[in-house]
């Protein structure tokens, strides 16, 4: 298997921060439902506005 770099992956905005964020192996099964780029966003989500 070949080696990706990291400007290969998909991407897609933060829900939170609204920056880009990067697919992540963990996420293959779920991409399309990530929202967040970290828990951080996750959880501050709730309380803006």
């Amino acid at each position: 298997m070949r080696m990706r770099r990291k400007s290969d992956l998909p991407t897609k905005p933060c829900a939170g921060c609204g920056r880009p964020f990067a697919w992540r192996r963990k996420w293959k099964q779920v991409w399309e439902v990530v929202k967040y780029c970290s828990d951080r966003c996750r959880r501050q989500a709730g309380r803006r506005p």
